[in-house]
């Protein structure tokens, strides 16, 4: 097959779920021999030059970067408040000139399948339809406005009134592009029903980010054992929130139990409010780091306190394939097919996340049981090239329905 990824951010470097997700993807469909093309917004905030993406990637699949600058400002965010009913998320990837880039390479270029990544490149379906027969599929990488409802939820004072304004935009917003698609692709079974129960009529597979099994490889040779770590984007709130939720109620208790434990804390662009947070005892910051590979195979136990998000965590199915041993809130673990005590450890109260914790710490054999059953479980379940081939099935059916 032929086929375009529509991306509102350049899925290089790899550094977040969502890069990730679109990559591996990518990645998939090239080593099933289909011809991929990637044409994605290339934003202020992860902006890159083409000649930054490694030639092995560009032999394999062609890659169109489009400037879109998607800035949040002060602002753009009070305009879009008080004079526009979309939320302020959407309108930044709302751009005339991707649009015309986009359909200069339809008029140049045949497609059997068009994916789009995400919620947010929905408004480019009329102009798709108007330049192209492919066959358009939402890949859902998560449900958006839960992601929103949930910040709100457990944000205090004035900020929430907006989250929880913006939260019913979004949910508005996804609600006026269900089945303008002729294919629904989500992340996890979780997320298919909730849009099936919001009203999605059209055909839908589930397609989990897929690992590649020969670049995560568990090294425990350099294992500090034992130690705690959190890796994630720190300019993503719900980590913002979920890292403090865990310093604030469980660290202090670990840190007095475990006087010489460490807890490293590694993930880009945090901003100064939450590093100046994290002046803890122990608490080691390392801010963005070269090989976060190499970074999870050093340390012990990774922790996932998320109190609110959507979708699929990515680091999570990382951490299982290098052999981690992991605990996490039951909303970090979603969309998972895990069980709980045998793959990961789950824990919504700050009691029980001490306490699973220290069972990681004190009992070995614990530890070595959840990192062997780890890698077992995605060696099983997240065979790259195996979800690829799925899922190119499944459109090869929807093509010659």
């Amino acid at each position: 097959m032929r086929i375009l990824q529509v991306c509102n951010k350049v899925p290089w470097p790899p550094k977040d779920g969502g890069a990730i997700a679109t990559l591996t993807m990518s990645k998939g469909f090239s080593l099933l021999g289909h011809e991929v093309h990637v044409i994605a917004m290339n934003t202020k905030k992860h902006h890159i030059t083409l000649e930054e993406i490694p030639d092995d990637l560009k032999e394999r699949m062609h890659f169109e970067l489009v400037d879109v600058p998607a800035k949040i400002t002060v602002g753009g965010l009070f305009g879009n408040l008080f004079f526009s009913e979309l939320p302020y998320n959407a309108s930044r990837f709302l751009s005339n000139h991707f649009g015309r880039k986009l359909a200069m390479l339809l008029q140049k270029k045949e497609f059997d399948l068009i994916q789009l990544e995400g919620l947010y490149l929905c408004p480019y379906i009329p102009l798709i339809r108007r330049y192209s027969t492919a066959l358009i599929s939402y890949r859902a990488h998560n449900v958006e406005h839960e992601i929103w409802e949930r910040t709100a939820a457990v944000t205090p004072g004035m900020k929430r009134i907006y989250l929880k304004l913006l939260a019913r935009r979004i949910k508005k917003f996804e609600l006026s592009h269900l089945n303008s698609y002729d294919a629904l692709v989500p992340i996890t079974d979780r997320d298919g029903e909730i849009l099936d129960q919001l009203g999605n009529k059209k055909p839908r597979h589930t397609t989990q980010t897929g690992i590649d099994l020969a670049t995560l490889v568990p090294k425990a040779g350099q294992l500090e054992y034992p130690s705690v770590f959190h890796l994630g984007a720190l300019d993503w709130a719900p980590n913002q929130e979920g890292l403090m939720w865990f310093l604030e109620n469980c660290w202090l208790k670990l840190q007095k139990k475990y006087p010489d434990l460490k807890f490293y804390v590694a993930g880009r662009n945090a901003p100064d409010w939450l590093q100046s947070k994290l002046q803890y005892k122990n608490v080691v910051f390392l801010g963005e780091i070269e090989d976060a590979y190499t970074f999870m195979n050093s340390k012990a136990i990774m922790v996932a306190p998320l109190l609110s998000g959507s979708g699929m965590r990515v680091k999570i199915i990382e951490g299982l394939a290098l052999g981690k041993a992991i605990v996490s809130t039951s909303i970090g673990a979603e969309g998972i097919a895990v069980e709980k005590g045998k793959h990961i450890l789950l824990a919504d109260e700050a009691g029980e996340f001490i306490e699973s914790v220290s069972k990681l710490i004190e009992d070995r054999e614990l530890y070595d049981k959840l990192c062997k059953n780890a890698i077992d479980f995605i060696h099983e379940k997240f065979d790259n090239l195996a979800i690829a081939e799925s899922l190119t099935d499944f459109y090869k059916q929807q093509l010659n329905a």
